[in-house]
């Protein structure tokens, strides 16, 4: 499938949601825009957790425009899509690789989000591109994330670096580094166990590998990458907080879309918390990872 297909059939339950409540607006030709529309028109955006300031700010941009009038759906539609594009702009390369190879990633997120696939659709992706990548597997407390991302490895042809078990993540990770610069290879991704935002000393050790990554390479890790699972819906936006606050992360990669209908938490992630969403996962196979475009993806969501 091509790139539009995958948002497509990522967004699919978003747009049947949005498609079945927009039109609940529009049972007759024509409507007025007065206070009782408006306010059901922000019930239908916030149904989709795009967050209350972004529905606030489209239904407010639906006022200004059309206040007193009849209006047609469609008419309705092109101003929610311009203002939602509008809250949605962002830088495009979804990866800012280092002048000096190796580009160090760092990927964290709580636990079941989608991390080890995450990477394996990542690595996939940089070695069709012709780069060399290494693994660095610092989820040293759970034995079958490192036995499933070593699979993925060999599966994929990277290199990995993995640890006793309940070694020392930050030492895997320095590690990882070390053999990434030795072999001259132009990428290394460190997996992290997954932890609650909320578990301060598991954030703490998260603290650790990202200044111990910084030891060999002063700029590393060039990208922290947070992984979200859509499914979890405005839960996300703590979690951004708090990893962000932690480890700087650089951007989001949200998992899951596919079994979602809460789409729109991408939108309230990049306006809340500021980080672009570098990409967004759409099925299990290892292509179904595709770069976030804002504007194909706000057309998709009310493609119907």
């Amino acid at each position: 499938m091509g790139f539009f297909d995958k948002i497509r059939q990522g967004l699919a339950k978003t747009a049947r949601l949005l498609n079945t409540d927009i039109r609940d607006l529009f049972k007759s030709r024509g409507r007025l825009v007065e206070e009782t529309f408006l306010e059901e028109l922000f019930e239908k955006l916030i149904k989709t957790d795009m967050g209350v300031s972004a529905a606030q700010e489209t239904v407010e941009e639906v006022k200004t425009q059309f206040r007193g009038r009849v209006v047609e759906m469609e008419q309705i539609l092109d101003v929610i899509k311009a203002k939602l594009k509008s809250l949605m702009v962002q830088p495009e390369a979804p990866i800012r690789f280092s002048a000096t190879p190796p580009t160090v990633v760092m990927v964290c997120g709580v636990n079941g989000c989608g991390k080890t696939t995450t990477i394996a659709k990542l690595t996939s992706q940089f070695l069709s591109e012709g780069k060399k990548v290494v693994l660095g597997a610092a989820d040293t407390f759970r034995a079958a994330a490192v036995e499933q991302l070593t699979v993925w490895a060999e599966r994929l042809g990277a290199d990995i670096v993995t640890g006793p078990p309940g070694s020392d993540p930050a030492s895997v990770a320095h590690k990882a580094v070390e053999k990434a610069l030795q072999n001259k290879v132009d990428i290394c991704i460190v997996d992290t166990a997954g932890r609650l935002q909320t578990q301060q000393n598991l954030m703490r050790e998260l603290e650790k590998i990202h200044r111990v990554l910084g030891k060999l390479i002063p700029e590393a890790p060039h990208e922290v990458v947070l992984v979200l699972d859509a499914t979890t819906g405005q839960n996300g936006i703590s979690q951004a907080k708090h990893f962000t606050e932690t480890v700087k992360c650089t951007g989001i990669v949200l998992s899951k879309l596919d079994g979602t209908a809460k789409g729109g938490v991408v939108i309230a992630i990049r306006r809340q918390i500021g980080l672009p969403v570098k990409y967004v996962g759409v099925g299990e196979s290892a292509d179904d990872l595709i770069v976030f475009e804002p504007e194909p993806f706000v057309d998709t969501m009310f493609d119907f």
